[in-house]
């Protein structure tokens, strides 16, 4: 007999996806969904960028390919169809990813669209790495099928997806976006209440503003910084979190822990000013040691390495049990 959560991950397997923004974000959800067997429609107001979206889609599938990440590389591709004509696209969508620009009143716009060309039922999602959702579907007839489904750049490498309720949102819509999630291979969590930033950049952000602090301050290059997390924390941190981490690094767990090193870090809190760490003077003195280790003609192939590590990384996971 299939559980709760097998059916629902079988009903959503049905939904036809609708993407909104052919963008860099757009064409990863696109990807996504596509390479999970869902049939994607893919819309942009901008004619060039869906022509340009296609054949960005294609050789990231044969990127994807050559890493042993996707099979057939055409066989995704007839899952998705672009079109620049919003009625069309999404007609008979069960699920909307929007992936516009970072911006309230923009979205509010789009999401009002969106409200006269799909069903009542239609799920509306967010990619907005921050925003809240209620703020830009308060003014809608059904707000209840609004939320936030926040990526990791990019999300056909890296799984995580945030799923942000609105106050407003039905549990059945946040149930049964969490399995679509599942459904496409993603790994998703819920965040139980609106904040912004959500989870992940608001740990990230953590990281950062210290790490800038210790910079400005004279303590560390840019490049030890970076080898403090990519040797150190990052190992671990790529297949088990903070907690996971504190809990086994103390022989009775994670009360022992803090225990032991718990006034330590309570007390290095204590030391953080509240001063801006992200100030034009530190960003430049930053951006000056970042260039000499990588000039600025050289960004775009260090992308292409980066997405080629994630890969590689992908790819060991899989063969590695939980």
């Amino acid at each position: 007999m299939q559980s709760v959560t097998e059916n629902a991950q079988l009903q959503s397997r049905t939904m036809t996806i609708g993407v909104v923004g052919a963008g860099l974000i757009g064409r990863a959800w696109a990807i996504v969904f596509a390479r999970a067997g869902f049939k994607v429609r893919v819309y942009d107001v901008n004619a060039t960028a869906l022509e340009h979206a296609a054949a960005a889609v294609r050789q990231s599938l044969i990127d994807l390919q050559q890493a042993g990440l996707v099979a057939e590389v055409e066989q995704v591709m007839a899952n998705i169809r672009f079109d620049g004509n919003l009625a069309s696209a999404m007609q008979g969508v069960g699920y909307v990813q929007e992936c516009g620009p970072e911006n309230v009143e923009g979205k509010r716009a789009i999401y009002r669209e969106l409200e006269g060309v799909v069903a009542d039922a239609t799920i509306l999602a967010s990619s907005t790495s921050g925003i809240a959702a209620s703020l830009f579907s308060d003014h809608l007839r059904h707000p209840e099928r609004c939320l936030v489904a926040h990526p990791v750049n990019p999300p056909y490498l890296i799984p995580l997806v945030e799923v942000v309720p609105t106050p407003n949102t039905s549990e059945a819509v946040t149930n049964t976006t969490l399995s679509l999630m599942e459904a496409a291979q993603q790994a998703p969590i819920l965040v139980r209440k609106e904040i912004e930033g959500f989870v992940l950049n608001r740990l990230q952000g953590a990281l950062l503003n210290e790490a800038l602090r210790l910079f400005r301050d004279g303590y560390v290059s840019a490049e030890d910084l970076d080898k403090t997390v990519k040797y150190g924390l990052g190992l671990r941190w790529s297949f088990m979190g903070p907690f996971e981490t504190i809990d086994l690094n103390a022989p009775a767990g994670v009360v022992d822990y803090a225990s032991r090193y718990g006034p330590l870090y309570h007390q290095v809190d204590q030391q953080r000013g509240r001063e801006n760490p992200w100030e034009e003077a530190t960003l430049k003195a930053l951006d000056k040691e970042r260039r000499a280790l990588l000039p600025s003609t050289e960004l775009s192939a260090r992308h292409e390495w980066r997405d080629r590590r994630l890969m590689a990384l992908m790819a060991h996971q899989r063969t590695m049990p939980e």
